[in-house]
């Protein structure tokens, strides 16, 4: 998510068009009816959101935790993303994976408490659905295994383990990799009443110029049949998406699996049925995710592509990537939901667009063109608490007027 954010006119404002009221009379009381999803992503990966730092005792920890469900009941959202396994660690008790570091500063040390069990009963409890947000290949933010758990995989494993950008990967090429990290995800899928399994935008890792992703073994062993090693590596991929839909399904009825790509498949100098862009990442030759295709197969129950721009953005154009989302999930029973880059609102580095608190509001104005679009999705928590311009003040204003539950 944080990776896609690196890369990444006047208009009438949000105002003329505010939600309608969405409840229903029954048995003497309103009830909340089911209406638009509208979340928050709370990213753990290096303590970006939460817990604020490392080494917080288990009951700070809570205490900053609640505050963010609660802030989100208090802006009429009604699902938050919680990151659970970062760095293949995990934010439970986990029998496959090292406690994460984010929580103590020592991965693999018990917290004392289980996060995701809490978070789980928090959020229902507040009528906010939560999505379980997982990171199926990054091993580290670094390159030195010794630094990781003695017990955590990757060191039991190391021919698993590409070094690659400053970074551990698992190999997305093998097998056994392929099927451990679907093991390791389903645990937390079995164990805990989660809404959804989220994804995020890393598959293949973001290209770094000069290296190679050094999976030249793997691509000998396993690549036969295919007419080169990104169409294996896609392969690799499509494989991991549909066989974990699949998984989730026969583990816990009713849990959706969603994926929250990079927005921008292919250009369409690059192919015909691509997006009106010019972006320098694309998604299907970059990651070697055909996110597309997950879609028109129905591998998915969402897509929520991450359209961090602003509306006229020359090379990616909010309004146009919005638009060729929409007429891809049209007809496949797939949600179409939109990432949201609150993190960019008053940000000095940004273009003007992004330096008054509309910009937001215009985009959910926008979308409401689009029968398609069933919500948004903010990155990321902490921006939702600082709200440094009160573009998401302004959001909710225009558009969030009653709390509606997320749709199913």
């Amino acid at each position: 998510m944080a990776g896609a954010a690196g890369l990444v006119a006047a208009m009438t404002t949000g105002g003329d068009a505010v939600a309608s009221p969405v409840r229903q009379g029954g048995g003497g009381e309103d009830r909340l009816v089911r209406g638009e999803l509208r979340g928050v992503w709370i990213a753990t990966v290096a303590n970006l959101d939460w817990p604020s730092k490392k080494g917080l005792t288990a009951a700070a920890q809570e205490a900053e935790l609640i505050a963010h469900l609660d802030r989100a009941v208090r802006l009429r959202l009604n699902a938050v993303v919680l990151q659970v396994r970062p760095t293949a660690d995990a934010l439970w008790p986990s029998p496959y994976e090292p406690w994460a570091d984010c929580l103590t500063g020592v991965q693999g040390k018990d917290p004392g408490w289980d996060p995701l069990a809490t978070a789980v009963r928090e959020a229902h409890d507040r009528g906010l659905e939560l999505h379980a947000w997982f990171n199926p290949y990054r091993v580290a933010n670094h390159t030195d295994p010794a630094r990781l758990s003695a017990s955590h995989p990757a060191r039991r494993n190391p021919d698993w383990v590409l070094p690659y950008g400053g970074k551990l990967y698992y190999n997305p090429g093998l097998p056994e990799v392929r099927r451990f990290v679907q093991d390791a995800m389903l645990d937390a899928v079995r164990r805990y009443e989660i809404d959804a399994v989220h994804w995020d935008d890393y598959f293949y890792p973001y290209p770094v110029a000069g290296e190679a992703f050094k999976d030249d073994a793997a691509y000998e062993r396993y690549g036969g049949g295919f007419p080169d090693k990104a169409a294996w590596r896609r392969d690799n991929v499509d494989r991991l998406v549909r066989e974990m839909g699949e998984r989730i399904r026969e583990t816990r009825q009713g849990v959706r699996f969603g994926i929250s790509p990079f927005a921008v498949w292919r250009n369409k100098a690059t192919d015909p049925l691509g997006s009106d862009t010019r972006a320098g990442v694309e998604t299907y030759d970059d990651l070697h995710a055909d996110t597309r295709k997950w879609v028109k197969e129905g591998w998915i129950d969402y897509i929520c592509p991450q359209i961090y721009w602003h509306i006229g953005l020359a090379t990616a154009d909010y309004a146009k990537v919005l638009a060729w989302w929409a007429a891809t999930v049209r007809g496949t029973g797939v949600g179409l939901y939109v990432g949201e880059a609150l993190y960019k609102a008053g940000d000095p580095a940004q273009p003007a667009p992004w330096q008054g608190p509309a910009e937001l509001s215009r985009h959910l104005t926008l979308a409401r063109d689009h029968e398609e679009v069933g919500g948004h999705i903010f990155f990321s928590a902490k921006h939702v608490a600082a709200d440094r311009i009160g573009a998401m003040a302004r959001v909710v204003a225009d558009h969030y007027q009653d709390r509606v539950r997320a749709p199913r």
